[in-house]
């Protein structure tokens, strides 16, 4: 063969290979289905055969998925703890089993509850003055789905798996509007819809004023991973300014 056709057949060569690759593997992999639970905070071990058909940036997309929802169960402990009357409404027998519904329960993040909404609907869901429901639920649902939207809904990413930086970056502008209304938003008696981080709980040791950290531990994760698909993948991600007092959620997806 000359030297000519041998360097025409090596790209071949090498998507032959890719081919036989991914078909190997084809039976370790997941199904490209939308994850029916929160993704588990779990590692593969380094010799696992998926290994192979990742790339760095997938896996530093699982770690960032992974901590945000670490931080929004945490989240939700810490609503139900200080709204001990909400995870009662769900009809759960105890604020274990009401997270465990949200976290670790097959639904696809969609609860009879709240008429099958998800995403920034059950985010409007949960701070409706009229809305009689559980609101830790609604919130943690439209804040973990709005999330696992603007991830494409993927549990797992492989090589031809693409994230968009501007979903990212407006998932992250989402949980810091949906964390300043938390912080106002009051029914028609004029009491907070939920309680969380109040500036009358300074000075009182018993009160628990770590919510803030968790929001922004979720935003600060969100418009990391934002930055670094914008550099990889050389798309712009578009900034916006709003003023979180007339604030809008914004698409994500």
């Amino acid at each position: 063969m000359s030297r000519s056709a041998s360097s025409a057949a090596a790209p071949c060569t090498r998507r032959f290979a890719m081919l036989l690759l991914a078909g190997a593997l084809a039976g370790v992999l997941p199904g490209c289905t939308a994850p029916g639970s929160a993704p588990k905070n779990s590692r593969l071990p380094t010799y696992a055969p998926q290994h192979l058909l990742k790339t760095d940036l997938n896996r530093v997309a699982e770690a960032h998925q992974q901590h945000i929802f670490a931080s929004l169960r945490r989240l939700a402990v810490k609503l139900y703890k200080r709204n001990p009357r909400e995870w009662r409404k769900s009809g759960a027998d105890s604020l274990e089993t009401a997270v465990s519904r949200i976290f670790d329960q097959q639904h696809h993040w969609r609860f009879e509850a709240l008429g099958n909404r998800r995403d920034l609907e059950a985010l409007r869901v949960a701070l409706h003055p009229e809305f009689r429901g559980d609101r830790v639920q609604a919130l943690i649902v439209g804040l973990g789905s709005m999330v696992q939207t603007a991830f494409g809904d993927r549990e797992e990413f492989y090589m031809l798996d693409a994230l968009a930086g501007q979903h990212l970056y407006n998932a992250a502008r989402n949980v810091e509007i949906a964390a300043w209304k938390l912080s106002v938003a009051r029914d028609e008696r004029g009491e907070l819809l939920l309680l969380s981080n109040q500036a009358g709980d300074v000075g009182n040791p018993g009160a628990n004023l770590s919510f803030e950290r968790e929001f922004g531990r979720i935003i600060g994760s969100l418009d990391t991973l934002a930055d670094v698909v914008e550099e990889q993948t050389e798309r712009a991600v578009t900034r916006v300014v709003q003023n979180l007092a007339t604030a809008v959620f914004l698409p994500v997806h």
